[in-house]
């Protein structure tokens, strides 16, 4: 008898695990349950095929090396292809109660290992239920602070304001913030482009700041506390989205945040000995 699936009917898999074995097995058994199946073995693979390719179900495992795990795999197909039914899998039972219900851009997290009869009448069933789920409406963290910028700086400003400390030398608004977009812009680049924490990235504009400064009269502890502030700000910006922010990477895009706004303030610190350095050089001719 002659199948009356063709290749352009079927259901398009994209199988992520960075284990061969389970690769090529699992492969095999899809496809012999009708499905076309495409395979990646690193998130950095599989974020490349959702970017070019349309697929109808996402399996992918939850635990993978290097940067990202499952969850950064299932993100990026929500926010590429909303409509794709996503899976993921975990060796950890004992977690999968606590998963379901903080990081819900998955559909179902299943627990290896899992019997073929029970896998394939899950992505079925699924597949049939997909035209009633209902829609997320997920942000990045680097999304939020993009469209909640000015929102940001206020709060900033508003906490700047009741620290004497800070508030000891008078400003203006503008030379008070004005540092800050440009800030908030090199933040948003990086969550947007995540590197190892601990980046030795050049921040121009944070430099420039710690020099403005030193000009302005404040001391190092006052750069110190105007970060503090800085990132207290940030959260609170966080913290009044949680409604629609992305969890399934929020930890990574706080790490991220606190790694990035700490090497703007070692640069700050940097520009302001530079400054004062030279201020000493002037002063002694």
């Amino acid at each position: 008898m002659v199948s009356t699936i063709t290749q352009s009917t079927k259901k398009k898999v994209l199988l992520v695990d960075d284990n061969d074995v389970v690769l090529s097995s699992l492969k095999a058994i899809l496809e012999i349950n009708g499905f076309a199946v495409t395979t990646a073995a690193n998130v950095q693979e599989a974020i490349h095929l959702i970017d070019v390719e349309p697929f109808d179900v996402l399996l992918c495992d939850l635990h993978m090396p290097g940067a990202g795990d499952g969850f950064t795999v299932v993100s990026a197909m929500r926010h590429i292809n909303p409509a794709a039914i996503t899976l993921v899998f975990t060796g950890y039972p004992a977690l999968k109660e606590a998963m379901n219900a903080i990081l819900l851009q998955a559909d179902e997290i299943l627990v290896k290992p899992m019997a073929v009869p029970e896998l394939i009448a899950i992505i079925k069933r699924k597949l049939l239920e997909r035209g009633s789920r209902k829609p997320t409406n997920t942000e990045r963290v680097a999304a939020i602070l993009i469209r909640d910028c000015q929102k940001t700086i206020d709060h900033w400003l508003a906490r700047v304001e009741r620290e004497p400390e800070l508030t000891a030398i008078p400003l203006s608004v503008e030379q008070r913030t004005g540092h800050l977009p440009k800030l908030m812009e090199e933040l948003v680049k990086r969550l947007h482009m995540p590197s190892n924490l601990g980046t030795k990235a050049v921040c121009v504009a944070a430099g420039e700041h710690g020099k403005t400064r030193q000009s302005q009269g404040y001391s190092v502890a006052m750069l110190v506390e105007e970060s503090r502030v800085l990132q207290v700000s940030i959260f609170e910006t966080l913290q009044n989205n949680l409604a629609s922010v992305d969890f399934s990477l929020v930890l990574l895009d706080v790490m991220t945040i606190a790694d990035e706004v700490d090497s703007q303030l070692k640069q700050a610190i940097v520009g302001f000995q530079e400054s004062h350095a030279e201020t000493s050089e002037v002063a002694l001719v």
